[in-house]
Parts: structure tokens; sequence; C-alpha cells
């Protein structure tokens, strides 16, 4: 007799985006942009800012306790803690070890998972695994970023680009016809050197030189990462659809990374999605790094986009170089308890 596997999916979200607002107005003051110019480049008009007494664990926190909420979960129900980030309170203890003090999740495992932007898809496949083979019920995921704080300001190239926030998935065992139907990780190291943050490891600890030489912030290659960017979201998304043996017609919904709109722009094309189908918030939040795909699906879902039965891609791309795709058979308990 076969054994029904075990499917995860996603039945709680919560996102946190910091309150202070910086738009590209603000940005002229003091430097040598547009409004215009930077719109133009990437579709960001604002972005948020972490007050200073805020670290990424303080975002991440509330993002997990709304998820948590939506979900109707405790925090003492959580098994496992994974969180994605590159902007850690610090390099060690993990930054998902404070979130699970905070929450008070008391019966949880936890720790962080470093995958450039990309980090809170693979933090979801991840956990889906925990899930599927039996040995976690309740997995909390989330992406959380400060990126303002290690963002050279006095490059227009970059600082222009990123955001602060975060957004926190609850995951369990859902009905055999839901949940997630397919998932790939993909990475090319030869590819890091164009989106790096050289000092603060081994290789090259802090110190007065490293930050004379401003390699304590972040460096980015963007012709270099934009042709890699277009290339990973087409793949991604073929290789998730393909695995599931389903086809771009099958698609109801994309939520990309939100780093560019041409490249969001570019996927959907390719996958012959009109842009009514696909997430978009980066005009609003800039590339909140792992934070981006949560707090554009939370958009989504509570913009009425995301529909109990709908085909969700989730595709994202980062440092690394890393790819990763995600394809749900979206789960809403809600809209099935009100049918039943």
């Amino acid at each position: 007799m076969a054994v029904e596997t075990i499917r995860a999916g996603i039945v709680g979200i919560g996102t946190y985006a910091p309150e202070r607002i910086l738009t590209n107005f603000d940005l002229t003051k003091t430097l040598e942009t547009s409004d215009e110019w930077i719109f133009s480049r990437s579709g960001i008009r604002e972005r948020r800012i972490a007050a200073d007494h805020e670290a990424t664990s303080d975002l991440a926190v509330i993002a997990c306790q709304r998820a948590l909420e939506d979900a109707g979960v405790l925090p003492e129900e959580v098994d496992l803690i994974i969180t994605a980030t590159n902007t850690p309170d610090m390099l060690f203890p993990a930054t998902a070890c404070l979130v699970q003090d905070r929450l008070g999740a008391t019966q949880a495992g936890a720790f962080d998972l470093l995958a450039g932007c990309t980090g809170f898809i693979y933090g979801g496949v991840v956990g889906a695994q925990f899930i599927s083979a039996g040995t976690a019920k309740t997995v909390l995921v989330v992406g959380a970023e400060t990126m303002s704080r290690v963002i050279n300001w006095r490059d227009r190239n970059t600082c222009v680009l990123f955001g602060d926030g975060a957004g926190a998935v609850v995951m369990r065992q859902v009905p055999h016809d839901r949940g997630i139907l397919s998932s790939m990780l993909g990475s090319d190291g030869s590819g890091g050197k164009f989106l790096d943050m050289p000092a603060g490891g081994s290789r090259l600890p802090s110190s007065s030189e490293t930050i004379a030489q401003e390699l304590n912030y972040l460096r980015m290659n963007g012709r270099e990462v934009f042709k890699f960017a277009v290339r990973a979201m087409e793949n991604g998304a073929v290789e998730v659809l393909r695995r599931a043996g389903l086809t771009n017609d099958d698609v109801d919904f994309l939520v990309p990374h939100q780093a560019n709109i041409r490249i969001i722009e570019y996927a959907a094309k390719k996958m012959k999605l009109p842009m009514e189908r696909v997430a978009v918030n980066v005009d609003r939040y800039g590339n909140t790094s792992t934070a981006s795909v949560p707090l554009a699906l939370e958009e989504a879902i509570k913009g009425g986009k995301i529909k109990d039965g709908d085909n969700v891609v989730l595709i994202g791309f980062g440092a690394g170089l890393t790819w990763a795709g995600l394809l749900i058979k979206w789960y809403d308990a809600k809209s099935r308890g009100r049918r039943e």
C-alpha cells in the first residue's frame, strides 16, 4: 500500500516595514541624482529605512508575530525557525535564535540561512523538507533585512536600490491537493564577485584599513547582475513548472523578487503573463532582499489576487550567485472553511 506524501504549504503570513519612508526626492538632497533617473532605471519611487534603534531581529519578530496570528498558531507550537538574512544582528549568535527567544518559541530549533536575496525561497524549500520528512510539524520561515546598514550612501548606483523590511510565513502540512508542487535551487559561485561585501569575515576582518577602503559596504556590478537576473528568473520559472509537469499556461500568479521593474517585466513577458497577474511593489519598497518576496506575496493575498487552488510561482535571485523557485498550489484555509 502506497504511503501518501506529506505536502507542505503556507498557512499564515505576516510582514513588517519600518515607518520611515525615504523618497527619491529625499536622495537628491545628498546625491547627484533625480527621481526620473532612479525610477527609469529601477522602477523605485521610495523605500523604507529602519529606525536607529531597529535591528534585523526587531523587524523579523514583528513579521513572525503577525504570521503566527494569521495562522492561528501559538509560538510554543513552532518546531523550527529559519531566518534568511544578509544583515544579521551580529555574526553570532544566529539572528534566528534571537527571534526564537523574543517570540517565546520554547520548543523550536533555530538557524540562519544565507543565500543572498534568494534566501527566503531557499528557506521555504528547506522548511518544506522538514515537514515532508515528518521531522517538524510547524516551521516559521522569515526573510528580514536592514540593508540600509550595509550600503554606501555616497554610491548612487547602489544606495538608491535597497530598503529595509521583513516578511514571514508559517508552514504546515496541507491537504494533498494543495501546497508545494515543486521547487528548485541554483547557484553559480563564479559570479560571486559581481555582488558582494568583501570585509567583515575571515578573509578580510574589519579594520581601519577595510573601512577606509569602503570594503565593508555592499558592492555590485549592475550590468552583470542584470544579465544574470533575467536568465535566472526565466530559467527558474521554467524549471519548477517542468518538474511539476505544468507549463506557463497553468500559472495563475507570479511573485518575483522585487529588485528592478525591468527584470520583473522581462520575466512576465517570457512567461506570457499580463502584469495584472504579477506581484509588483518595488516602487514603494525598493529591493528589500530576502524580505521582498513575502512582502509582495502578502500584498497579493490581501488584494484578492491569489485564491485557493491557484498555481503560484515564487522566483528569486541574489548574491552567491543564487536563484530559486517554488511552485505552490495555493491553500486558503479560511476560504475553504467558509465554503464548507
